[in-house]
């Protein structure tokens, strides 16, 4: 017998994986999300009132994003359509999106068309979706990890209601790992397993939030381990740890979680915090991330967030992008760590960046200055004859190396050195020049 009887779910069976075989049923067995389906959320009102919209369901994985499409079906009783965008193409939206009108017509049944991993549907194929979502022909729920504002067409956004899922507390994953280990229809119930409590508090810990992952631990652990005398399953720290595979990290070069972790690397350097720049650092080469993307990152932030506050900053941003060319990974992590607190640690000063956007800013809404004559080239025939480097003055045959001449013909300030670390020295010495006779 199906553990679900309505068709719709007639692809969840006893064979099924423990992480499909435990989708809630109900609202009752649903493991958080209480921001968008607690009582009086405006998506729970809209599930029970059966007047759903179309929807997207964005999140880290395992938060609950398909579970909730099929709760919302199994709820409306509604026609279910389920694709995942990997493996799907244009002929098929066209038959489903077909038989769906058809539907609407003949049996005067709603059709909701689930699309996982919406984000992989070209514009192309987001494009075929719109007239029949326009026209109500189908309930459209797309689930996606990343960022849909980055990956779904603005004018599928605009007929969806958008919905953020949010990584699942520890207490909620070991919730959901206790349910599993008692329900004796769909879990694990008819098994005796002795589940430790480091065991369980690992498995919440590293799942990070990943509901799927955690009981995909559970049932391999479970399934693998061979049983003692008593024909009890010992699931300890040791078997939880056997059980999990190298941690996934949420980080799509081509997404938000790039720009988003890449965000917080800078600003954790700027900011002077080399503990957090550390870390996002490793999440980026834990991810896979270019390396020589990062230096070049490193490389920015040195000039801009500490310019000549401490000018070695630069300096060994520079030689860190070198040797991570020369040399990489897993080596190049290294120069990259010894670049990434000292840029962190360094005194810092935006002095110059400031001064060039100034600077730009007048070149783009004032009349263009024009370079004086003394200034100008003077190094062919004639030059002369037309006034170009008459008067110019070479600073290195004056006192200290400086004369007082025009530069510019507006005299405008850009660079304002600060008083921090090494510019403080650069503010004086300047100061000392304009005072020369």
């Amino acid at each position: 017998m199906d553990l679900f009887q309505d068709d719709n779910f007639k692809d969840i069976s006893p064979e099924s994986p423990l992480a499909v075989r435990m989708r809630p049923r109900n609202f009752d067995e649903y493991i958080g999300q209480e921001h968008i389906i607690g009582k009086d959320t405006l998506l729970r009102r809209a599930i029970e009132a059966d007047k759903l919209a179309s929807l997207i369901l964005f999140g880290p994985p395992g938060t609950g994003k398909t579970s909730l499409a099929y709760l919302i079906a199994n709820r409306s009783k509604v026609f279910f359509e389920k694709i995942n965008a990997v493996s799907s193409n244009t002929e098929e939206l066209r038959k489903i999106l077909s038989g769906a009108r058809n539907r609407k017509i003949t049996a005067h049944k709603k059709t909701i068309l689930f699309v996982d991993e919406i984000h992989r549907f070209n514009k192309a194929q987001q494009d075929v979706l719109m007239p029949d979502v326009e026209d109500g022909n189908i309930i459209l729920i797309g689930a996606t990890v990343h960022n849909p504002f980055f990956s779904i067409i603005s004018p599928l956004l605009s007929r969806s209601l958008i919905f953020e899922l949010k990584s699942l507390t520890e207490a909620d994953i070991g919730h959901i790992l206790d349910l599993a280990l008692r329900d004796q229809t769909r879990g694990l119930g008819n098994i005796k397993i002795k589940f430790d409590k480091k065991a369980k508090q690992f498995l919440a810990e590293i799942c990070q939030g990943d509901a799927r992952r955690a009981l995909n631990a559970l049932e391999i652990g479970a399934l693998t381990t061979a049983p003692d005398k008593e024909g009890v399953i010992n699931f300890d720290l040791e078997v939880a740890q056997n059980s999990i595979q190298k941690k996934v990290v949420l980080y799509d070069r081509a997404e938000d979680g790039h720009y988003d972790t890449i965000s917080a690397f800078i600003k954790s350097m700027r900011g002077s915090d080399p503990d957090a720049a550390l870390y996002w650092l490793a999440k980026m080469l834990y991810a896979g991330e270019d390396p020589l993307f990062i230096a070049r990152r490193i490389c920015i932030c040195a000039a801009e967030d500490v310019g000549n506050a401490d000018p070695l900053a630069l300096v060994l941003a520079n030689a860190a992008l070198s040797i991570v060319e020369f040399v990489g990974l897993p080596e190049a992590r290294i120069p990259l760590a010894q670049a990434v607190v000292y840029v962190a640690s360094a005194v810092k000063s935006n002095a110059a960046y400031l001064g060039l956007e100034s600077a730009l800013k007048d070149v783009e809404n004032e009349a263009t200055q024009e370079v004086p004559d003394h200034l100008k080239g003077s190094n062919y025939s004639g030059a002369k004859k037309l006034g170009r480097g008459v008067d110019y003055k070479y600073a290195h045959d004056y006192k200290n190396h400086f004369v007082d001449q025009v530069y510019m013909p507006k005299g405008k300030k850009y660079y304002n050195p600060t008083d921090l670390g090494h510019e403080l020295k650069i503010k004086k010495h300047l100061e000392s020049l304009k005072k020369q006779p």
